[in-house]
């Protein structure tokens, strides 16, 4: 600052910030509720679920893959069969996503190839490179043009087309 400032417009400020000192003994409410809360609560929860861990440790139940039983597809559903109409749509739709994860993981694949070879990828990496054109004719050859709202009825009249435009080529 410069030397000619007029100190009462331009209060230097505080070198140190001021201590605030308790004016009570107590702890303050917020202590007070958050150890009332592990106590009731958190720590009998945590001790039985860690008992109940104990008991199961020798059959562990892994419960993040749900397997679907596999459902009649939409050329098997007797016609009015609402619900079969409906179990075939949400199975196509599960095939649908993991047809799609498929592909994703082959193409990070390709993709760590050609990270990790550089320039000469086309030679070393022959074979996911083949893989991948594999996986990518088969999705296409599936569920390519069948837009935003694709359901497992347009797919069945896409390969319906498909086949007949086979049989009329030949």
């Amino acid at each position: 600052m410069p030397s000619d400032h007029d100190k009462d417009v331009y209060p230097e400020p505080p070198r140190k910030t001021p201590v605030v000192e308790k004016q009570t003994s107590l702890p303050s409410p917020s202590l007070i509720l958050t150890k009332l809360f592990y106590y009731s609560v958190d720590l009998p929860v945590t001790t039985f679920r860690e008992l109940v861990e104990g008991i199961q440790s020798g059959h562990k139940y892994h419960y993040y893959h749900q397997k679907f039983r596999r459902v009649p597809e939409l050329t098997e559903c007797t016609e009015g069969n609402f619900l079969c109409y409906y179990e075939a749509e949400m199975q196509w739709r599960r095939d649908f996503k993991v047809d799609q994860e498929i592909v994703k993981v082959v193409q990070e694949r390709l993709r760590a190839c050609q990270q990790r070879e550089g320039n000469s990828f086309k030679e070393n990496c022959s074979k996911e490179l083949q893989q991948f054109a594999e996986v990518a004719k088969a999705y296409q050859s599936r569920y390519g043009d069948l837009g935003a709202y694709a359901s497992s009825k347009n797919c069945l009249m896409k390969q319906k087309e498909r086949m007949m435009a086979a049989k009329v080529e030949a």
